[in-house]
């Protein structure tokens, strides 16, 4: 004869609770913030005050207009003399990039 098994209650496995909704992520009010670009930058975004995204924003869209990235190493700008004014060097990382532009806002 058969005996029947005890399933034990530790051993069962609970089922999973559904994860809750992720909340929607606001922007950070300092990134938002209008800033006044120096006159170097000026001559490549403009010079209205502009948050330092749309800054950011407008130097790429001059780096890839005017074809600036290194063809072998595509992290590497190349700068013109308007990005050469802005840098202080013929060559930066785009991670290096931001940190000299925030120098120019004020």
């Amino acid at each position: 004869m058969a005996t029947a098994k005890k399933v034990s209650t530790k051993t069962a496995a609970a089922p999973a609770a559904a994860p809750a909704p992720a909340a929607k992520r606001t922007p950070n009010a300092a990134f938002m913030k209008a800033m006044t670009p120096s006159a170097a930058l000026a001559a490549i975004v403009g010079a209205a005050a502009l948050p330092r995204t749309e800054v950011t924003k407008k130097v790429w869209e001059y780096i890839k207009k005017h074809d600036l990235q290194d063809s072998a190493n595509r992290r590497n700008i190349n700068a013109d003399d308007k990005l050469k004014a802005i840098f202080k060097k013929p060559q930066v990382s785009m991670f290096e990039m931001t940190k000299l532009i925030n120098e120019h806002l004020s």
